[in-house]
């Protein structure tokens, strides 16, 4: 499937410009925004693979757009930029919503990469945001376990391995996770 475009720029022609390039390269432009807050609801709606927009627009710059956007895990956000632009280039930079820009004036030529390694870019971003949630999954879900242990240890006099045993084969028998079961004993003491 062809990757589908949100663009965002404040000045008509360059959006028509741009599309007209974004189309010719095979790429799907799904809407058009004339100001930062526009470009954030239409990619809320549509949903698009990529964000193309201008740093500086109206109601909401690019960058703050884009940190949106990511928040909410929506899409990804090319930026593009006036080479005069250094302080707000600076901002995009360590702004982690932002995976790529490119500098006024661009050529046709210059899209089909920046897209490419923006998306590659993004991707990666959400791999490891996957690794990183399952990691702290797994770290909460050894807590859980551990003082569970703990209780079975100290209030029916098992050792270590013992315990960690009986939680292991009641997740085997009730077929609940290690966590749930070990969430259920904490609770049951409690009550």
């Amino acid at each position: 499937m062809p990757v589908r475009i949100v663009l965002a720029d404040d000045e008509a022609i360059i959006r028509m410009d741009l599309k007209e390039m974004l189309t010719s390269l095979g790429y799907v432009v799904v809407g058009e925004a004339g100001d930062g807050r526009s470009a954030v609801n239409l990619a809320r709606e549509l949903r698009p693979d990529l964000v193309i927009m201008d740093i500086q627009m109206p109601d909401l710059d690019g960058i703050d757009a884009a940190q949106e956007l990511s928040a909410e895990s929506i899409a990804p956000v090319l930026l593009l930029t006036a080479y005069s632009q250094q302080e707000l280039i600076q901002r995009a930079r360590t702004a982690p919503a932002v995976v790529g820009y490119l500098v006024k004036p661009y050529r046709e030529s210059d899209l089909a990469p920046a897209i490419e390694v923006a998306l590659a870019r993004y991707r990666e971003f959400r791999t490891i945001q996957g690794e990183l949630h399952d990691i702290h999954e797994s770290l909460e879900t050894r807590k859980v376990v551990e003082r569970a242990k703990g209780l079975l240890m100290d209030t029916q006099g098992l050792k270590e391995a013992e315990a960690f045993r009986k939680i292991q084969k009641l997740s085997m028998n009730a077929r609940k996770s290690m966590r749930e079961v070990a969430e259920a004993i904490l609770l049951a003491n409690e009550l």
